[in-house]
């Protein structure tokens, strides 16, 4: 069973606005976005024009990078990555749909890390929810959510794009 959340348009633009004044307030000129697959690289596409950004969108596949593959499984179809850019002392804005335990996230940094060494990592989500596991939080989140261990936000899409919460079994 699946309960829909707040439109995500709203939340995509106060995304958006919270990322443009973070990176002011931070002095973090001529960033450069990627986007986690499969719901960060959908945020990712539209936020990197709303943002107005001159550099190519990257897109990060962090399946190899996972440190739970062998409980979760492994993707039949793994795409690569595109970092079309150099990472080093750049200012990164790395988007991902939601933010639970941490692990997606760590993934993402360690697969930057192999790109180079950047300036700073600014991570912006739609969604960040209780049950972290590791220390890491989202720089901006357009919706916070306090979420029961059996329940599961997804971001689907990619067009329309919509938040649900599915009661796991």
């Amino acid at each position: 069973m699946t309960h829909p959340l707040p439109a995500v348009e709203p939340l995509i633009s106060g995304l958006a606005q919270g990322i443009s004044r973070t990176l002011i307030q931070q002095n973090r000129p001529d960033p450069v976005m990627v986007g986690i697959r499969t719901g960060g690289v959908w945020l990712a596409t539209r936020l990197h024009a709303m943002l107005g950004l001159r550099s190519l969108l990257g897109t990060l596949n962090i399946n190899f990078y996972r440190d739970d593959f062998t409980r979760i499984g492994m993707h039949p179809r793994v795409t690569p990555s595109n970092v079309p850019f150099d990472v080093q002392d750049r200012h990164i804005v790395l988007i991902d749909d939601v933010l639970h335990t941490g692990r997606t996230i760590r993934a993402a940094l360690n697969e930057i890390f192999d790109y180079g060494r950047p300036a700073s990592v600014t991570l912006g989500v739609l969604v960040e929810r209780s049950g972290r596991e590791l220390p890491i939080h989202a720089d901006v989140a357009a919706q916070r959510l306090d979420l029961t261990a059996y329940q599961h936000v997804k971001l689907m899409g990619p067009d329309p794009l919509e938040l649900v919460i599915q009661r796991l079994a």
